[in-house]
Formats: C-alpha cells, sequence, structure tokens
C-alpha cells in the first residue's frame, strides 16, 4: 500500500530511539548508582579514618595519664624514703645529744664511762650515717631521673600540642586558600577540563607548576612596585583581590 514503507521505516525509528533513550537511562542509572556507590565508600573511609584517628588519640592520652600516674606514684615513694631518710638522721642526732648529755651528768657525779663504750657507741653512728647517707644519695638520684622523665613527657606533650595547633592553621590556610580559588576560578571539583575557563585557570596558575613562569611573573610584577605614598600607583597587593559581591540581580545572574 502507498506509505507503508514510510510508515514502517519511521516505527522502526522510533523503536530505535526508545531502545537508545532507555538504553541511555540505563547507563546513566548505573553510572549514578557507582558514583553514589564511590561517595558512600569515600565517606566510609573518611569515618573510618577519624575513628581511628580518635581512638589513638584516647590510647595515647590514656597511655601518657597511666606513664604520668605511675611517675607521680614512684616520685611520692621516693620522697617518702627520703623523708624517713630525714627523719632516721634526726632521730641519731637526737641520739647524739642525748648521750653527751647523761655522759656529762654522769661525769658530775663521778661515774666515767670505759673509752670502749664510747668508740663503739662512735662507730656505731658513723656506719648508721654513712648508710643513710649513702641512702639519701640513692633517693635524690631516683628523684632527679623521674624529674627528667616527667620534664621529657610534659616537653612532648608540649611538642604534640604544638603540632597539633599549626597542622589546624595549615589546615585553616589550605581552606582559605581553596575557598580564594574557587571564588576565582571555580570549585576545581565541578571544573571539567572542556571547560570554558581552563585557559585562564592555567594562565594564572602556571607559576605554580613552572619556575620559569614565576620569574617571568615576578618580573613583570616588580617594573610596578611603587612606595606607599605615591601619587600615580599603589602597593601590590599581598595576595589574591576577590571579586565583590553582586549589587544587583541582573549581576547576579551573569556572575552564576
Amino acid at each position: 500500500e502507498p506509505g507503508y514503507r514510510e510508515a514502517l521505516r519511521r516505527k522502526a525509528e522510533r523503536a530505535r530511539k526508545r531502545r537508545l533513550r532507555l538504553q541511555r537511562r540505563k547507563e546513566e542509572a548505573r553510572a549514578a548508582k557507582e558514583e553514589e556507590a564511590a561517595r558512600a565508600a569515600e565517606r566510609e573511609a573518611k569515618i573510618d579514618q577519624w575513628r581511628a584517628k580518635c581512638i589513638q588519640e584516647v590510647e595515647e592520652k590514656n597511655r601518657e595519664r597511666e606513664l604520668k600516674a605511675a611517675a607521680d606514684s614512684v616520685l611520692s615513694e621516693v620522697r617518702k624514703k627520703q623523708a624517713d631518710t630525714k627523719r632516721m638522721v634526726d632521730i641519731l642526732r637526737a641520739l647524739e645529744k642525748l648521750r653527751k648529755l647523761r655522759k656529762e651528768a654522769a661525769g658530775r657525779k663521778g661515774v666515767c664511762p670505759p673509752p670502749s663504750a664510747d668508740e663503739a657507741f662512735e662507730s656505731q653512728v658513723e656506719s648508721l650515717k654513712t648508710l643513710l647517707k649513702n641512702r639519701t644519695e640513692l633517693y635524690e638520684a631516683e628523684e632527679r631521673a623521674l624529674r627528667v622523665m616527667l620534664e621529657g613527657e610534659q616537653e612532648e606533650e608540649r611538642k604534640r600540642e604544638m603540632e597539633k595547633k599549626q597542622k589546624k592553621e595549615r589546615e585553616k590556610l589550605l581552606q582559605q586558600k581553596l575557598e580564594t580559588d574557587s571564588k576565582l576560578f571555580g570549585d576545581p571539583d565541578e571544573f571539567p577540563l572542556a571547560h570554558l575557563l581552563q585557559p585562564f585557570r592555567e594562565y594564572y596558575l602556571q607559576a605554580e607548576h613552572s619556575v620559569a613562569a614565576l620569574i617571568q611573573i615576578r618580573h613583570e610584577w616588580d617594573q610596578y612596585l611603587v612606595p606607599a605614598d605615591h601619587p600615580e600607583g599603589s602597593c601590590i597587593p599581598p595576595g589574591w583581590v576577590l571579586p565583590s559581591l553582586p549589587t544587583n540581580d541582573t549581576w547576579a545572574t551573569a556572575v552564576r
């Protein structure tokens, strides 16, 4: 019949387009599913990394606390031993003074102890003094060692705190740089290689990848260096000059 071939061709073309449309939708759905799975895996990895970091920090703090508690306990024990030694020295001095007073009292009564008794007492006292002196020196050495260890731990803790602070500062500066670059050149995560602004982005960031370009750009900038009070110019800004916010809806539409 007339027009049958044309109708059949249009029907086949519609079927082909429908198959392509369904295939494209299927591929888009698969790509979206894969992208979502990748994002989920990335989120899980970040969560696991954050959890491991938190656990490590808690374990380090617990170890530091246990070590400090053990050192404080040992230091307290050493100080107690030092106090006991000092008390023994005081008792020994009191015994020497008491014997001297009793010897003087006995001498006034005409009673004198034999020289062997004095020698035995002096020998015993000197032996005890030597023992207490050795113990005092030993306890002082232990105290110095513990203090050095505690000071080392405190220094390590201060160093770790300083490193954490510096890391936060670096992350803050990096975030500010990313925000500035995003305002100037767009979000790099959503910036395809074939984007219209890609050549401009490469031009303005070429100094980050080439020393020769950095020297050339610096040379060009140095030609316009002027004092702050120069009437025909101004100083070069220390960083990027960010664009002002849109003042009306038309400008905002053009920026977007």
